[in-house]
């Protein structure tokens, strides 16, 4: 069984910090934006001017002006100007193909699947139209699911690209299938328009076909469409589990038991927050999930998934792939009262938080027995785990805030001070909206009017 397709996570090699993003790229900024540098850069120099004469030298009027506080922007505008960021760092002029420049200018189903969640958030209805557009014309299979991975194609001489199926790439990520599928339910939501909920039909029944299994009798959503093959374990990754995204799905697919597998989503997370898997202490239980993990079919008994370390340790650590799952299930329990998605919330909570640094920040792996795997930090752990701490530590959210997502916005730039690298910046993003109360739920009554 091939599982190329999961190096797609990125993250540093085991023990290395993290790489550092590749700043040569970067989109064309629009035209209002230098506007309005040119603007401020006049109005630099004229309070400038002004100190020199009531100060007495240059010097101190530089400094003067240097230790103004930042132009003040309310979180609204923070989020706005991200996303434009955003869709200036990352998105593919003409396209709006989602590029990964640090990893060769890929495109994964993911990257296609964040943006067009953020551009619906957004309200950015022709974003989202051209990145879906782009994904159905080049990542979209017969079968209606996504190919996970596109790029410059090994084989080319002349710098074709295509989907890469020497990396496995022709093969689904389910995250990307369900998130694409949400997104388009709430962009019919939105923009009421029905093309996207025709759209989201045939996704939807495909992902219950290909990526959804029984396990133990009971259905699980699976790691890609590969696991169905296997009659001896599937692999799955608990953060792909979007118990929100399956209730609305019920209502659009009522043939299948989404329901049922909202239920055993829960069954499986209680289980895997808790559970040994694998020897030693490190594997120890204490709330916190894998990156990673076999189900054995037949009795669900997690096993270690066989795999090469994604992030800084072991493949059960909780780290770039599981950092997720906080932030999915907050959804659950803020749109729904899930009483399960916070009895969850609240385990992870004073783990993640027990681990902060001294200046206040979360490390960017953990072992599942709560220790630090690396001792470097990242934007996305802190985007993702802030879930946890907004529903059972507010005071500890609002630091891990103030301290590893708000310094990523400067007011003056109306950017991110420095280029963040893909998953950072998308991460960023999401936990900044959730923590502001950003993201509303706009399936409220998804498929009600479906012919």
């Amino acid at each position: 069984m091939s599982v190329d397709h999961l190096d797609r996570a990125g993250g540093p090699p085991p023990g290395a910090p993290p790489q550092e993003p590749d700043r040569s790229g970067g989109g064309r900024r629009p035209r209002r934006r230098l506007l309005r540098g040119a603007a401020l850069a006049m109005a630099l120099v004229l309070v400038l001017g002004v100190a020199v004469a009531l100060a007495g030298g240059p010097r101190r009027a530089v400094d003067a002006v240097s230790s103004d506080p930042a132009l003040a922007q309310s979180d609204q505008t923070m989020l706005e100007d991200l996303w434009l960021g955003y869709r200036d760092d990352f998105l593919e002029e003409g396209t709006r193909r989602t590029v990964d420049p640090v990893d060769g200018g890929i495109t994964t189903s993911e990257g296609q699947s964040y943006t067009m969640m953020r551009a619906v958030w957004s309200d950015d209805q022709q974003t989202f139209d051209e990145s879906w557009q782009w994904a159905k014309d080049n990542l979209q299979r017969p079968d209606g699911l996504l190919s996970w991975r596109f790029g410059p194609l090994t084989d080319s001489a002349d710098g074709t690209y295509g989907i890469q199926t020497d990396r496995g790439g022709q093969n689904t990520a389910s995250d990307a299938d369900v998130d694409v599928a949400f997104a388009l339910l709430m962009a019919h939501s939105r923009w009421k328009d029905d093309d996207y909920l025709y759209d989201a039909l045939p996704l939807v029944g495909a992902i219950w076909q290909a990526e959804v299994v029984e396990v133990a009798g009971r259905p699980v959503l699976v790691a890609n469409d590969l696991e169905r093959n296997d009659a001896t374990s599937v692999l799955v990754n608990p953060s792909y589990f979007a118990p929100y995204a399956y209730r609305a799905f019920a209502h659009v697919d009522p043939e299948h038991d989404w329901n049922g597998l909202v239920d055993n989503t829960y069954t499986v997370l209680e289980q895997l927050s808790t559970e040994q898997i694998g020897d030693g202490p490190e594997a120890a239980g204490v709330g916190l999930v894998p990156d990673w993990v076999r189900l054995d079919r037949e009795t669900g008994q997690a096993l270690p998934a066989d795999l090469a370390a994604t992030s800084g340790g072991s493949g059960t650590d909780f780290g770039y792939e599981g950092l997720r799952l906080p932030w999915r299930l907050s959804l659950d329990h803020l749109w729904h009262g899930e009483p399960r998605a916070l009895a969850l919330l609240q385990q992870q909570a004073p783990v993640l938080a027990a681990a902060r640094d001294d200046a206040g920040e979360l490390p960017a792996v953990y072992q599942r027995d709560g220790q630090r795997a690396v001792d470097y930090t990242s934007v996305a752990m802190a985007g993702g785990a802030i879930g946890a701490l907004d529903a059972a530590d507010p005071r500890a959210a609002d630091e891990v805030y103030r301290t590893q997502l708000r310094p990523q916005y400067d007011a003056d730039l109306r950017r991110t001070p420095e280029r963040l690298g893909y998953y950072d910046a998308n991460w960023l993003w999401f936990g900044t909206a959730l923590h502001l109360g950003a993201l509303p739920n706009l399936n409220t009554s998804p498929g009600s009017d479906v012919p």
